[in-house]
Protein backbone atom coordinates (compact mmCIF):
# COMPACT_ATOMS: atom_id res chain seq x y z
CA UNK A 1 0.00 0.00 0.00
CA UNK A 2 1.04 3.56 -0.76
CA UNK A 3 2.39 5.41 2.29
CA UNK A 4 1.25 8.99 2.84
CA UNK A 5 3.47 11.39 4.74
CA UNK A 6 2.67 14.64 6.52
CA UNK A 7 3.20 16.69 3.35
CA UNK A 8 0.88 14.44 1.33
CA UNK A 9 -1.84 14.94 3.94
CA UNK A 10 -1.31 18.70 3.88
CA UNK A 11 -1.61 18.73 0.07
CA UNK A 12 -4.81 16.67 0.30
CA UNK A 13 -6.26 19.08 2.88
CA UNK A 14 -5.44 22.03 0.63
CA UNK A 15 -6.99 20.34 -2.41
CA UNK A 16 -10.15 19.47 -0.47
CA UNK A 17 -10.63 23.08 0.53
CA UNK A 18 -9.73 24.63 -2.84
CA UNK A 19 -8.57 22.50 -5.76
CA UNK A 20 -8.28 25.57 -7.98
CA UNK A 21 -5.14 26.83 -6.28
CA UNK A 22 -2.11 26.81 -8.53
CA UNK A 23 0.76 24.42 -7.93
CA UNK A 24 2.82 27.47 -6.99
CA UNK A 25 0.31 28.54 -4.32
CA UNK A 26 0.16 25.01 -2.90
CA UNK A 27 3.95 24.77 -2.91
CA UNK A 28 4.17 27.95 -0.84
CA UNK A 29 1.71 26.55 1.70
CA UNK A 30 3.68 23.31 2.18
CA UNK A 31 7.15 24.90 1.91
CA UNK A 32 8.28 22.99 -1.18
CA UNK A 33 9.10 23.98 -4.72
CA UNK A 34 6.54 23.45 -7.46
CA UNK A 35 8.05 20.31 -9.03
CA UNK A 36 7.84 18.09 -5.92
CA UNK A 37 4.28 19.30 -5.23
CA UNK A 38 3.28 18.57 -8.82
CA UNK A 39 4.90 15.13 -8.61
CA UNK A 40 3.13 14.36 -5.33
CA UNK A 41 -0.26 15.36 -6.75
CA UNK A 42 0.31 13.20 -9.84
CA UNK A 43 1.29 10.28 -7.58
CA UNK A 44 -1.84 10.79 -5.43
CA UNK A 45 -3.94 10.74 -8.61
CA UNK A 46 -2.17 7.66 -10.01
CA UNK A 47 -2.59 5.78 -6.72
CA UNK A 48 -6.33 6.53 -6.73
CA UNK A 49 -6.21 8.60 -3.56
CA UNK A 50 -7.44 11.59 -5.54
CA UNK A 51 -10.35 10.20 -7.54
CA UNK A 52 -11.53 13.32 -9.38
CA UNK A 53 -12.02 17.06 -9.21
CA UNK A 54 -15.52 18.56 -9.11
CA UNK A 55 -17.38 21.83 -8.68
CA UNK A 56 -19.70 22.05 -5.68
CA UNK A 57 -23.03 23.59 -6.65
CA UNK A 58 -25.33 25.62 -4.40
CA UNK A 59 -28.41 23.40 -4.66
CA UNK A 60 -30.85 26.17 -3.74
CA UNK A 61 -29.57 28.37 -6.58
CA UNK A 62 -30.48 25.63 -9.05
CA UNK A 63 -33.94 25.02 -7.58
CA UNK A 64 -33.26 22.00 -5.36
CA UNK A 65 -34.82 23.07 -2.08
CA UNK A 66 -35.67 19.72 -0.49
CA UNK A 67 -33.37 17.05 0.94
CA UNK A 68 -34.87 13.77 2.04
CA UNK A 69 -33.35 10.67 3.54
CA UNK A 70 -35.20 7.52 2.60
CA UNK A 71 -34.90 4.16 4.27
CA UNK A 72 -35.72 1.41 1.79
CA UNK A 73 -36.42 -2.24 2.57
CA UNK A 74 -36.52 -5.02 0.01
CA UNK A 75 -38.92 -7.91 0.38
CA UNK A 76 -36.30 -10.59 -0.33
CA UNK A 77 -32.67 -10.53 0.76
CA UNK A 78 -31.27 -12.09 -2.42
CA UNK A 79 -28.29 -10.94 -4.42
CA UNK A 80 -30.29 -10.48 -7.63
CA UNK A 81 -32.78 -8.23 -5.80
CA UNK A 82 -29.96 -6.04 -4.52
CA UNK A 83 -28.29 -5.89 -7.95
CA UNK A 84 -31.54 -4.94 -9.68
CA UNK A 85 -32.31 -2.24 -7.11
CA UNK A 86 -28.73 -0.91 -7.34
CA UNK A 87 -28.94 -0.64 -11.13
CA UNK A 88 -32.23 1.26 -10.98
CA UNK A 89 -31.11 3.66 -8.26
CA UNK A 90 -27.86 4.47 -10.09
CA UNK A 91 -30.01 5.92 -12.88
CA UNK A 92 -32.15 8.10 -10.58
CA UNK A 93 -30.58 11.56 -10.73
CA UNK A 94 -32.37 12.70 -7.56
CA UNK A 95 -30.47 10.11 -5.51
CA UNK A 96 -27.10 11.66 -4.66
CA UNK A 97 -26.08 8.96 -2.18
CA UNK A 98 -27.15 5.35 -1.81
CA UNK A 99 -25.78 3.11 0.94
CA UNK A 100 -26.44 -0.52 1.80
CA UNK A 101 -26.80 -0.53 5.57
CA UNK A 102 -27.28 -2.91 8.45
CA UNK A 103 -30.25 -2.70 10.76
CA UNK A 104 -33.99 -2.48 10.22
CA UNK A 105 -33.82 -1.55 6.53
CA UNK A 106 -31.56 -2.33 3.57
CA UNK A 107 -30.72 1.04 2.00
CA UNK A 108 -30.26 4.63 3.06
CA UNK A 109 -30.77 7.12 0.23
CA UNK A 110 -30.05 10.82 0.20
CA UNK A 111 -32.40 12.53 -2.23
CA UNK A 112 -32.01 16.12 -3.44
CA UNK A 113 -35.12 17.41 -5.17
CA UNK A 114 -37.05 20.61 -5.88
CA UNK A 115 -40.08 20.27 -3.61
CA UNK A 116 -42.56 17.94 -1.93
CA UNK A 117 -44.55 17.42 -5.13
CA UNK A 118 -41.41 16.26 -6.93
CA UNK A 119 -40.60 14.01 -3.98
CA UNK A 120 -44.06 12.47 -4.19
CA UNK A 121 -43.44 11.59 -7.85
CA UNK A 122 -40.03 10.17 -6.89
CA UNK A 123 -41.62 8.16 -4.08
CA UNK A 124 -44.15 6.67 -6.50
CA UNK A 125 -41.35 5.61 -8.86
CA UNK A 126 -39.44 4.06 -5.95
CA UNK A 127 -42.45 2.17 -4.65
CA UNK A 128 -43.08 0.75 -8.15
CA UNK A 129 -39.67 -0.96 -8.20
CA UNK A 130 -40.18 -4.69 -7.96
CA UNK A 131 -38.90 -6.00 -4.63
CA UNK A 132 -39.30 -2.74 -2.67
CA UNK A 133 -41.45 -3.54 0.33
CA UNK A 134 -41.14 -0.39 2.46
CA UNK A 135 -39.95 3.21 2.15
CA UNK A 136 -39.66 5.52 5.13
CA UNK A 137 -38.66 9.13 4.48
CA UNK A 138 -37.27 11.92 6.62
CA UNK A 139 -37.13 15.52 5.42
CA UNK A 140 -34.36 17.96 6.28
CA UNK A 141 -35.64 21.08 8.01
CA UNK A 142 -32.23 22.79 8.20
CA UNK A 143 -28.62 21.85 7.61
CA UNK A 144 -26.33 22.19 10.59
CA UNK A 145 -23.22 20.87 8.85
CA UNK A 146 -22.55 19.87 5.26
CA UNK A 147 -18.95 19.29 4.25
CA UNK A 148 -17.32 17.27 1.51
CA UNK A 149 -13.81 17.07 2.96
CA UNK A 150 -12.69 13.70 4.32
CA UNK A 151 -11.12 14.12 7.79
CA UNK A 152 -7.42 13.32 7.46
CA UNK A 153 -6.19 13.93 11.00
Amino acid sequence: MFQLDKTDFKILEILQSNSQLTIKEMAQRVNLSTTPVHDRIKRLETEGIIEKYVALINRRRVGKFLIAFSNVSLDKQRQENFEEFNDIVKEMVEVVECHVVSGNFDYLLKVVISDMEAYHAFYQRMSAIQGVSHISSFFVMSEVKNVTAIPLQ
